[in-house]
């Protein structure tokens, strides 16, 4: 728990399944930011998957022993908070009902979801955090995944940051709350619906006319990515995180995943 020496709160980062083997610099970018916040980092090694596939698979067995991974793993942490509003939404609103009630299970699951926290809601609405370390010029757009926006009310706190950061306008483009047909095995399941939505979403990036589509859920980002490459659009694509943590320095997410 928190350092009586240093007085700084323990943060555990859960780094995500996509975050670790896709997009490590996220993960970089979340260390450098929650540190920024006055805080240690620790990231237990032996976290794994959220467990969310599984969920809403059907598999509630293996999301369950997942689940009590997880919330072991991540013992001694006064928060627990992820880069991604996908699996703190799992982790946070999920675990409790994975667990029998009255039972020890849920009594720690229930105690774990009260530390879990989305990324830029920690830094925002539990940390008061008011200016980032990075830095950007340019014209930016973000989509609210649908996770975050809905499950844990994530909408003013990225704009909020964003906007400190001088030399960077925001531009809202249309319909940023609508999902992007990613939604995880859905783009799996009903491939033509999800290539429907992420047109739709691609068409409104076009519009807005900006250097830069930002979310907080890697998986929003790699499937825009896709569509805006296919497209040949000039658009990229980055990690909330990247931005407000001034870790530019990997390429965008595309160019990024052409080269695993």
């Amino acid at each position: 728990m928190t350092d009586p020496a240093s007085n700084r709160p323990r943060v555990g980062l859960f780094v995500t399944c996509l975050v670790d083997m896709f997009r490590p610099s996220v993960g970089m970018a979340a260390v450098k930011l929650i540190e920024h916040a006055g805080c240690d980092v620790v990231v237990p090694r032996a976290q794994t998957c959220c467990g969310q596939p599984a969920y809403n698979s059907g598999d509630r067995p293996d999301a369950k022993a997942l689940a009590l991974q997880t919330i072991a793993a991540f013992e001694g942490c006064d928060y627990v908070v992820a880069p991604s509003g996908s699996c703190a939404g799992m982790l946070k609103a999920h675990y409790p009902r994975l667990m029998d009630e009255g039972s020890n299970d849920h009594a720690r699951a229930a105690d774990f979801s009260e530390r879990v926290h989305e990324l830029v809601a920690f830094l925002v609405d539990v940390r008061g955090l008011t200016s980032v370390p990075g830095n950007f010029t340019g014209k930016v757009t973000y989509h609210d995944s649908c996770s975050g926006l809905r499950e844990l009310g994530i909408k003013t706190q990225p704009r909020r940051l964003l906007t400190s950061i001088k030399g960077l306008e925001l531009k809202e483009m249309a319909d940023s709350e609508i999902c992007c047909g990613f939604g995880g095995a859905f783009s799996v399941k009903f491939p033509d619906i999800s290539n429907a939505m992420v047109e739709k979403k691609s068409a409104n990036i076009a519009a807005a006319d900006v250097d830069v589509i930002l979310a907080g859920d890697l998986g929003c980002l790699m499937n825009m990515a896709g569509k805006l490459k296919r497209q040949e659009s000039s658009t990229a694509c980055r990690h909330v995180a990247e931005i407000l943590a001034g870790e530019l320095d990997d390429p965008p997410i595309a160019a990024a995943l052409d080269k695993r």
